[in-house]
C-alpha cells in the first residue's frame, strides 16, 4: 500500500499555505469572494534536508521562516484591495526579523537575565524562576494576541488548516461539510512545536548551567548564560521537531499523551472554529499542493 503524503500548513492573512511533498501552496480569498492561488515546486534538494534526522529540524525551521514570510507577503497583496499599497519582500523580512529578535528578547534573553539576577547563587531557584516567566510569558503572549480583530481571522484559517488537513489524513472527500466535522487541534501544529521548544529549552538550559563552569562576576555570569541561550537554540529547535514528530505518530501512548497535552490546549487559544468559506480555502491549497487541479479558484502566475 502506497504511503500517503505528508501535509503541512501554516494560515496566513485570509488564506491557508499547504505544503506536500512536491508542491507548495497558498490560497487566498480576495475582499471580492474570490480565492486565489500560487502553486510552487519544492526543490528536490530540499526534499533530501527534510530526510535527514536532526539536521532537518534545523533546515525546517529556517526554510519555514523563509518561506513564511514568502506566503505572507502574497497573502497580503492578494487579500486587500486594489487601492491598499502592496507590501514588498524588503518590508516583509523586515517585519519578520525584527519580530524574532523581540521573541528572542522577551521569551529567551529576558527570562534568563532576570533569574540569574534575582537568584544569583542558586543556580537551582534561577533556572525554576526563569521556566515559570518563560512558559508564562508565552502563554499570556498568545492569550493578548487572541484579543486582535486580525488575529482572531488569521486564528480561524489556523482552525480551517487542521480540519482540512484531518479531512485528507482519514481518507474523506475534501469538502468543507467533511472537514467542518474534525478538531480544530492537530498534534503538528506549529504552536504545540513552540511549547515542546520551550520545555526543551528549560530541561538543557538546567543541564548546562550545572556542567559550565560558572564566572566569579554577576555580569560574566549573565552574558555566560544568555551566550549559551542563543547558542543552543538550533539544538533545542532540532530536538524539539524530532519530538513532535515522534509524538505525533504514538498518541497511543498514554505517557506521549500526557506530554502532548500542553500544547494541544494551548492550541484552543491559536486556533478558532472556521465557517465553510474559510474551509473552502483550505481544501484549495491541499489540492493544489498535491497537485490536483481545482475548479474554484484562480491560479496567480508570477
Amino acid at each position: 500500500m502506497e504511503e500517503k503524503i505528508s501535509i503541512g500548513g501554516q494560515a496566513v492573512l485570509e488564506g491557508v499555505m499547504m505544503r506536500g511533498t512536491e508542491f507548495l501552496a497558498t490560497a487566498v480569498r480576495r475582499d471580492t469572494g474570490e480565492i486565489v492561488y500560487r502553486k510552487r515546486k519544492i526543490s528536490s534538494r530540499k526534499k533530501e534536508f527534510y530526510k535527514m534526522p536532526l539536521i532537518r529540524g534545523i533546515f525546517m525551521l529556517f526554510d519555514s521562516l523563509v518561506l513564511g514570510v514568502q506566503e505572507l507577503t502574497f497573502s497580503a497583496n492578494q487579500s486587500g484591495t486594489e487601492k491598499e499599497e502592496v507590501l514588498t519582500q524588503k518590508e516583509a523580512i523586515l517585519t519578520t526579523f525584527v519580530s524574532l529578535a523581540l521573541g528572542i528578547g522577551l521569551f529567551i534573553v529576558l527570562p534568563s537575565f532576570i533569574g540569574g539576577f534575582v537568584f544569583s547563587e542558586n543556580k537551582l531557584y534561577a533556572n525554576i524562576l526563569e521556566a515559570l516567566i518563560r512558559l508564562g510569558g508565552f502563554v499570556l503572549y498568545i492569550w493578548l494576541l487572541s484579543f486582535s480583530k486580525d488575529i482572531h481571522r488569521v486564528f480561524e484559517y489556523h482552525g480551517a488548516e487542521h480540519k482540512s488537513i484531518y479531512a485528507y489524513e482519514n481518507d474523506m472527500e475534501l469538502t468543507p461539510e467533511n472537514a467542518k466535522k474534525f478538531t480544530t487541534l492537530h498534534p503538528r501544529c506549529g504552536t504545540s512545536f513552540l511549547f515542546i521548544v520551550m520545555i526543551v529549552a528549560i530541561i538543557i538550559f538546567s543541564c548546562i548551567d550545572f556542567v559550565v563552569p560558572t564566572p566569579e562576576t554577576l555580569w560574566g555570569k549573565l552574558v555566560l548564560k544568555l551566550f549559551l541561550r542563543v547558542g543552543l537554540m538550533p539544538v533545542i529547535a532540532s530536538l524539539s521537531y524530532e519530538l513532535q514528530r515522534y509524538s505525533s505518530k504514538h498518541l497511543n501512548n498514554f505517557f506521549v499523551r500526557l506530554l502532548s497535552f500542553p500544547g494541544l490546549s494551548l492550541q484552543k487559544i491559536t486556533t478558532q472554529e472556521p465557517d465553510l468559506s474559510q474551509l473552502e480555502v483550505a481544501i484549495v491549497a491541499i489540492k493544489v499542493s498535491l497537485g490536483e487541479n481545482v475548479e474554484n479558484a484562480t491560479e496567480v502566475l508570477e
